[in-house]
């Protein structure tokens, strides 16, 4: 079992900067993946970024050059650097761990809200 907790949502203006934090509730070195995906009003949720325990890092094209997923394993948090923010990247925003034993299994934070102004 993995417990994840997010921060780091909120109201900012077109073109500013947040920054989403990821909590897990155990050591992210036995955790194979961690990502972030979004969800806006009316559409199915999306892969923003994720990262492997070898940091290898993927992005969604629409985030590309603007977002950065980084993670702390002493700490057991993964981030989501968000910047030069726009309009359509208001959604909430989910953290995910993906544990891979004998399956896969797929943990999920409750969300966080990110609304951006224009």
């Amino acid at each position: 079992q993995v417990q994840l907790v997010e921060s780091g949502g909120g109201l900012v203006q077109a073109g500013g900067s947040l920054r989403l934090s990821c909590a897990a509730s155990r050591s992210i070195f036995t955790i194979n993946a961690m990502g972030w995906y979004r969800q806006a009003p009316g559409k199915q949720r999306e892969l923003v970024a994720d990262i492997t325990s070898g940091r290898n890092t993927n992005y969604a094209d629409s985030v590309k050059g603007r977002f950065t997923i980084s993670r702390d394993n002493a700490k057991n948090t993964v981030y989501l650097q968000m910047n030069s923010l726009k309009p359509e990247d208001t959604a909430v925003y989910y953290c995910n761990a993906k544990v891979v034993g004998v399956s896969l299994h797929d943990y999920w934070g409750q969300g966080t809200q990110v609304t951006v102004s224009s």
